[in-house]
């Protein structure tokens, strides 16, 4: 194979100097000529492209220095050798021949055999260069394939459906875990998916988890709150250990929220509540306590808080989310692409999350629960839940009371209407609810109680009650008196037998970050009273007495010796905290506990053999009677609901209705067929039961109350034209047909309520109204509604009439200001809600595509229904996070 020689450009504007480089290197070298610097530079920039550059200094026009200087300021050319030929050999022209990037410098007359050996040596070098190049630019090609191999099995972009409406994304390289959605125990979602897990790091355990939360665009999705980040927070700052000092994962980063900055705000202060409680000695005298004791409290929450009480934003970092694209960290990018919908970009890679639940359905439980058709005692605790926050096994510490067949609950854990389900009792049937203090495993339930047309029983010391209404509202984003509006507030003394007609509760004051009351239960029998202790979040002796002191911040000895002595009182039953830790009891403090058992509760491990000794165990489902009782609960309170709904008639008449046979249906079976025309009707006394129409797109749940099959007596209804299926075990009262016509007609209701009947259908079928009301409220409701008329493109007049506007027939359009889309309602929708719920206008606008047909329900016949009030404030909420999407996209 011929050897290719180096290509040499001599550049010099003397022939003669050009003659003798020719015939000294033409022999081995492929020569080129430039005459001046002009041309040289031509050369070097064409496909010649020399190996080398012979320069000549002195030269017309642009010497070789400046020559020089343009070459190496060229990309294509900058790399070629340059060696210098000339005349002068001053000092100072050498250097600047070295300065400015020549290799070589000879002067004239030069020795061939040294300008032979220079040539060879820097040719030498300059491939040598070559080749280390290409060497490099391989190694550099392979190890970006050895790196988008290693990002592939790093999994970046990775995303794992945790459950529907929650996602795991993660991003290994650039150190982002992100938890896309976190309604209320996501964390116990988290650790069955194995995406929470233990680990150990440099001798030191821990927690593995997400490091940043993606916020859902509304708070509310189906009646259940979306966006619940306390938990998941205390994960990353305590147990993940971003918080601890000296920890080996506390570099300094700071969890991470991102979402719409409605919805920071609102997650910034109720995790804020949610960590502290009242957060100022103010707030608590407010509260009714007085100042000495307000100052108690105050500096017991210091010493939980080691001294300071710090704002969410020395904790969290946070990114606000709109249309545009916005850096999370490293290159990993985000931005909103459709409502409450999502891209994350990394790389030039993608992938979308969608935090959109489907109407129906809910976030799942963590834990599967076991049906049970519970009796009604006169007076017993049902246990529904002896885990904490973190047990994937066992809902959070709660019970069930039940006195005289009526029911409470104590403490609202997430997941509360799961439980209740699974106990085969209905939202309806609670009586109230007494609340314990504001964590969320003990806070994140009180939505399912306002599913409900009546507002439930609240009953709490005031100093809890304002803590939870501010943190409830604070999640909410309203004013703390609104917390009114959901639930019927009875406030508490502490140690004082607070009398509720024949059941009594004296709540005691336990010292924790947030403000706690504990609750002692009794009621009386022929053997004198019977008592129940529920002891949810104690604080252990070693941690009380640590606090005891005569110092300005301490806590007098007096004050722990008095919360220890209330701990120690006797009950026959006494359920505890004994989680241990700064924040939970010790069942050690209890050995010598005069109470007839302790249940020793709110752990996510076994019990020590020395706590077996102390305590028993107990599970989901079991009963404790302290007193016993034969009476009919179910027959009594369908009395007074019948009395209720039907106030023309005797006492006779209505104990006459409720005579008939009671049936009992295991959860998931068929209750009735829409071609059941055989069966007497049927009135719910006890559990859920599901009303499913597949042609009209009905799936309700029914309530205590409801009727089945009144089809039988009113041929127009089409009522029972679907199936009704039982949702938990339920039971019913069973009517003869025509044992109840005969009694509307003798009482004069027959036609009227034949009349009403289908408006009631009508409303029953609807998503606002047709779940968890009881046929009371929507014949109630159907008394009250006006039918209004509008013509094709009008425009509904939603600002003068004080009303809502239901739509019983027609299409309606709503737009903003500008006159853009915002949505289309159709049969079953509602709106002019903003009405009610805004402090100002938003602008929007209803016009008629079509005729249409128009319910207006006043408002002072459902603004006390908590359920109604509660899915116009999601459906409200949706409608303007809908507008400025809107606004957002053109």
């Amino acid at each position: 194979m011929t050897e290719i020689k180096p290509k040499i450009l001599v550049v010099d504007d003397e022939k003669t100097n050009i003659y003798i480089l020719m015939n000294l290197l033409s022999d081995k070298y492929r020569i080129a000529v430039a005459k001046d610097g002009k041309q040289a530079l031509k050369i070097a920039g064409s496909d010649f492209a020399p190996d080398l550059i012979l320069l000549d200094v002195m030269m017309p026009e642009m010497d070789g220095f400046e020559v020089c200087e343009r070459l190496k300021s060229n990309d294509s050319t900058k790399d070629i050798p340059v060696i210098f030929i000339t005349a002068r050999d001053e000092e100072c022209d050498e250097a600047r021949g070295f300065e400015i990037g020549a290799v070589d410098y000879l002067s004239k007359p030069f020795s061939p055999a040294i300008l032979t050996a220079r040539l060879q040596t820097h040719l030498a070098m300059a491939n040598h260069k070559l080749f280390l190049e290409n060497e490099m630019k391989e190694r550099t090609k392979q190890l970006l394939k050895t790196q988008d191999a290693l990002r592939k099995a790093m999994g970046n972009l990775l995303t794992i459906k945790v459950c529907t409406g929650v996602y795991w994304l993660q991003v290994p390289e650039a150190d982002l875990r992100i938890l896309c959605g976190c309604p209320g125990e996501v964390v116990k979602l988290l650790m069955r998916k194995g995406l929470n897990n233990p680990a150990v790091k440099g001798g030191t355990s821990f927690e593995t988890g997400p490091n940043t939360i993606l916020l859902s665009d509304l708070l509310i999705q189906n009646g259940r709150f979306a966006n619940l980040a306390e938990f998941p927070v205390l994960q990353m700052l305590y147990r993940q250990g971003m918080a601890i000092p000296g920890h080996p994962n506390n570099s300094g980063r700071k969890p991470l929220l991102i979402g719409s900055a409605d919805q920071l705000k609102a997650q910034l202060e109720y995790i804020h509540r949610g960590n502290y409680g009242l957060l100022s000695k103010k707030e608590i005298m407010a509260a009714g306590i007085d100042e000495e004791m307000a100052d108690i409290m105050m500096r017991i929450k210091l010493k939980f808080a080691f001294g300071t009480i710090r704002n969410p934003d020395q904790l969290l970092d946070t990114i606000a989310i709109d249309e545009k694209k916005r850096e999370i960290s490293n290159g990993v990018f985000v931005q909103r692409i459709a409502f409450n919908q999502f891209r994350f970009t990394y790389r030039g890679e993608f992938s979308d999350i969608d935090l959109n639940l489907p109407r129906k359905v809910f976030y799942p439980s963590p834990y599967p629960l076991p049906y049970y058709r519970v009796q009604r005692h006169y007076f017993a605790v049902v246990h529904t839940g002896e885990g904490d926050g973190w047990n994937t096994e066992h809902p959070s510490m709660s019970s069930l009371l039940m006195f005289q067949g009526r029911i409470y609950l104590i403490d609202a854990s997430p997941g509360v209407i799961n439980t209740l389900t699974a106990l085969g009792i209905d939202i309806s049937e609670v009586e109230g609810v007494f609340h314990t203090h504001a964590h969320d495993d003990h806070f994140a339930g009180l939505p399912d109680l306002i599913r409900n047309d009546r507002r439930m029983k609240y009953f709490a010391t005031p100093l809890v009650r304002s803590a939870v209404a501010r943190k409830f509202t604070a999640l909410m984003s309203l004013d703390v008196d609104k917390f009114e509006q959901f639930f019927e507030i009875h406030d508490l003394e502490f140690d004082t037998w607070n009398r509720l007609g024949g059941l009594e509760v004296m709540p005691f004051y336990s010292p924790h970050p947030v403000e706690t009351n504990l609750f002692m239960f009794r009621a009386l029998d022929g053997d004198g009273y019977k008592t129940y202790a529920h002891w949810a979040d104690l604080s252990s002796f070693e941690v009380l007495e640590g606090m005891a002191g005569n110092g300005e911040n301490d806590i007098p000895l007096s004050f722990i010796e008095k919360v220890k002595a209330s701990y120690l009182s006797r009950a026959d039953l006494k359920k505890l905290d004994v989680g241990g830790g700064l924040i939970h009891g010790a069942a050690r403090d209890f050995i010598t506990d005069t109470s007839g058992r302790l249940i020793l509760s709110h752990c996510n491990r076994t019990l020590t053999t020395e706590e077996m000794e102390i305590g028993s165990e107990t599970s989901f489902g079991a009963i404790d009677i302290l007193i016993p009782g034969e009476q009919d609960h179910f027959r009594q309170r369908s009395f007074y609901y019948l009395k209720e709904l039907f106030p023309e008639s005797s006492n006779d008449e209505i104990r006459m209705l409720i005579n008939g046979k009671m049936k009992e249906y295991n959860a998931g079976s068929i209750v009735r067929r829409n071609d059941d025309t055989s069966a007497c009707i049927e009135m719910i006394i006890a559990g859920k039961v599901l009303y499913l129409n597949a042609t009209r797109w009905v799936h309700n749940h029914l309530r205590f109350g409801s009727f089945m099959g009144l089809g039988q007596i009113f041929c127009h209804t089409t009522m029972d034209d679907g199936i009704y299926r039982a949702f938990s075990h339920a039971a019913t009262i069973e009517i003869s047909p025509s044992l109840f016509k005969i009694f509307l007609e003798n009482n004069g209701i027959f036609e009227t309520l034949g009349r009403r009947l289908k408006t009631i259908e009508f409303l029953r079928s609807t998503w606002l109204f047709g779940e968890q009301t009881s046929f009371v409220f929507l014949d109630k409701l159907s008394k009250s509604i006006e039918t209004l008329l509008l013509k094709d493109r009008e425009f509904a007049n939603v600002a003068k009439e004080s009303c809502l506007w239901l739509i019983y027939e027609g299409v309606i359009e709503m737009m903003d200001a500008h006159g853009g889309k915002i949505d289309k309602l159709v049969k079953g929708a509602f709106f002019g809600e903003h009405n009610y719920l805004a402090n100002v206008d938003l602008g929007w606008r209803f016009q008629a595509r079509g005729d249409c047909q128009i319910l207006c329900i006043p408002w002072d016949k459902i603004v006390d229904a908590p359920i109604i009030l509660w899915k116009l404030l999601e459906i409200n909420q949706k409608r303007i996070r809908l507008s400025s999407v809107s606004r957002a996209y053109g």
